[in-house]
């Protein structure tokens, strides 16, 4: 039977040849992929909709694109690689001189092998990216530039999963789905959440999750107009998932303020798991945190990644392909969030129900048998009632008593059916 990991890979592997961009028929035919795993809806937004100080683009969609030398050979081919074109390139069919051709290619000098991702949304243009090697072996003459792609009055799309808790408070899940092949920036935050949201259908609940995909920066902002008051009325905490997928350990970035629930869950899982991860700050955001926790939105929303975007020498080239990612790397992320997401679940703010220490042999909580493993046990206990003063939460009294949260759990469940806790936030 398939582990989580290698499935997620195996969904990686289906999207990866599709063209996306920030609107068009890649991101529907990804979402209908997604939805055959899990009952997304799918929304359309139409183009030239205002969203706060933004509008929906037209949308765009190609079909074909190549370079023409002299002798008829496909010197850059879109079918062979979609990054080949700029995306959001309007349709061109001309015979150009080497000269002018050079005015439309993009290729990286300090990573000669590797094709670039461009885009240019905003300012019709068009364009082709290679490799610098491939581009140093372009001879003088005429080339024909070709590019079937169409911009339209149509929509931007997303999708959406509310996934009914026992109360309408929510976790918020936020992935993107706008880039066309590339492994860990793109496909490993939508296969990850993909895979989370399976798993928190099959499990009971106490907080509704909002799940959504999104195009990047403009689906987010989309989004949340349509969204808003009833995000910041329910959100308490959130994840902007991307680039989950390799295996060089892990990143954190914070919200905003840096002390949501949200960034002290990431904290206490990362630390208590003893990974090695790399903090960066809100200065050093980069994707969809930047509206989330945008002034007037501010919602708990932070990040937990793998190789940060930006950080790593593949992002944004072909380089960020299949072999990047890994099913080892994506499940490793998958069960951090897992964790997260039951932290946030069990979450509680705990105050002990009598005066003093407790007697906690009469209760059958206090071993008769002393031996090293029991006293850690009642020391772990007895540390945690010490903490449970109904103002610090779980999060917070397993950073102050050094003790994982997943130990904590059955002893917190001794001491509540032995009616020496309550909790104050029910």
């Amino acid at each position: 039977m398939l582990q989580e990991g290698e499935k997620m890979h195996q969904l990686m592997k289906k999207l990866y040849p599709i063209c996306r961009s920030i609107t068009g028929d890649g991101v529907r035919e990804t979402l209908r992929i997604i939805q055959e795993v899990i009952p997304l809806k799918i929304n359309e937004v139409p183009s030239g909709t205002k969203v706060f100080d933004w509008e929906i683009p037209k949308e765009w969609n190609i079909r074909d694109a190549y370079i023409l030398d002299e002798d008829g050979n496909r010197v850059v081919d879109f079918k062979k690689n979609n990054l080949h074109v700029i995306s959001y390139s309007i349709p061109v069919d001309k015979v150009v001189t080497l000269e002018e051709l050079q005015n439309h290619l993009y290729s990286l000098e300090d990573q000669p092998d590797a094709i670039p991702y461009i885009t240019s949304y905003y300012k019709e243009r068009w364009g082709f990216c290679i490799s610098h090697n491939q581009r140093k072996k372009l001879k003088e003459g005429k080339y024909r530039v070709y590019i079937d792609s169409e911009l339209k009055e149509g929509s931007l799309t997303y999708g959406e999963l509310i996934i009914p808790g026992e109360c309408e408070e929510e976790i918020f899940l936020s992935t993107y789905v706008c880039h066309p092949s590339m492994a860990n920036n793109e496909l490993s935050g939508p296969v990850l959440t993909t895979y989370l949201a399976k798993w928190i259908i099959s499990r009971p609940r106490k907080y509704t999750l909002r799940i959504i995909f999104i195009p990047e920066t403009i689906g987010s902002i989309t989004y949340l107009s349509r969204n808003l008051a009833e995000m910041k009325k329910n959100i308490i905490a959130g994840y902007n998932i991307s680039c989950v997928g390799d295996e060089r350990g892990y990143s954190y970035l914070s919200s905003r303020d840096g002390n949501t629930l949200a960034d002290r869950v990431a904290i206490n899982i990362l630390t208590f798991n003893k990974l090695d991860f790399i903090t960066y700050s809100f200065l050093e955001r980069g994707s969809d945190e930047r509206q989330y926790c945008s002034p007037g939105i501010d919602l708990p929303v932070a990040s937990i990644m793998r190789s940060k975007f930006g950080e790593y020498p593949e992002y944004h080239t072909s380089l960020d392909n299949l072999e990047l990612v890994t099913a080892a790397g994506l499940q490793g992320s998958l069960d951090i969030y897992k964790q997260c997401i039951e932290l946030i679940e069990r979450n509680e703010t705990y105050k002990v129900n009598c005066f003093g220490e407790p007697q906690l042999g009469k209760r059958g909580l206090y071993p008769t048998l002393s031996t090293k493993e029991s006293g850690r046990i009642v020391r772990d206990m007895m540390n945690f009632l010490a903490y449970a003063d109904g103002e610090k939460d779980l999060v917070e009294i397993s950073q102050l008593i050094h003790v994982p949260v997943w130990e904590l759990f059955p002893i917190i469940d001794k001491l509540y059916q032995n009616d020496l806790i309550s909790k104050m936030n029910t």
